[in-house]
């Protein structure tokens, strides 16, 4: 590894990582911004983009300056120098991808601990999925409904829950995505909760993002983020939850007697 322009492979693999890091960064990847949380996780696919694109010109400097460098002259059909390693390499190529996935995950634990944290006054929504189709209940306001209707600006509370198969919430512009997966015998042990606050309004689309059968395309349900005041009227048009014993729509299922 002697007599190697280590400047020189310094110096392309960083102009490398600027050109390719700015052109990664052109495409708008995750779209409009819907919640408070979105500009935090969309930050840290910039910065993991960044990382990348340096990791990938380290690769393609060295690896066209080896080909170069060391390539076969013409008529040349000899074997090649044999090498026992070189420890110093062997280090930098363990301790440089470290390096990045440890600051990575630092980054990450700190942003997913600040959209993780629930403020008091957050709003309980419980969202169940079924194939193929999404029901969401209120149980502050005591309705359900099969479109998703919440407040700007106040955080929700979500509670998630799978009647037959694994199904994935996600509504885009939120960036939180989420599965819910069926109870066990156990019931309790599913993370099956999770807090966004929708800072945007505006009509979206909530997605099963969970291959769930034949009719997982279709599994959409409207989401619409809107006023207060608007939220608390929509609210008075909504059927009620259906009590324990009854059927969606309202009607107590019938019981067979002796």
């Amino acid at each position: 590894m002697q007599g190697l322009p280590y400047l020189k492979l310094l110096a392309a693999t960083l102009v490398l990582t600027v050109v390719t890091s700015v052109i990664m960064l052109i495409p708008d990847w995750n779209g409009t911004q819907g919640s408070t949380a979105a500009d935090d996780i969309d930050r840290l696919l910039d910065i993991s983009i960044v990382l990348s694109s340096f990791v990938f010109a380290i690769v393609m400097v060295l690896l066209g300056f080896s080909v170069y460098k060391w390539r076969a002259k013409p008529g040349d059909e000899s074997d090649g120098a044999p090498i026992h390693g070189n420890t110093r390499l062997e280090i930098a190529w363990t301790v440089i991808p470290t390096v990045i996935v440890v600051f990575l995950g630092a980054i990450s634990w700190i942003v997913l601990d600040d959209i993780e944290a629930k403020e008091a006054d957050a709003m309980r929504l419980d969202v169940t999925g079924q194939q193929f189709a999404w029901t969401f209940e209120y149980p502050e306001a005591g309705v359900t409904s099969k479109e998703l209707h919440v407040p700007v600006d106040r955080q929700l509370d979500v509670h998630l829950t799978a009647l037959d198969v694994l199904h994935s919430f996600w509504v885009p512009e939120w960036r939180i995505k989420r599965d819910l997966v069926p109870a066990g015998e156990g019931g309790d042990e599913i993370d099956d909760q999770f807090v966004v606050t929708p800072d945007r309004e505006g009509t979206f689309s909530l997605i099963c993002t969970e291959l769930c059968g034949v009719g997982h395309s279709t599994m959409r349900a409207v989401v619409v983020v809107e006023s207060e005041a608007e939220f608390q009227q929509w609210l008075t048009e909504q059927e009620p939850i259906p009590a324990e014993g009854e059927e969606s729509g309202g009607q107590p299922e019938e019981v067979e007697t002796q």
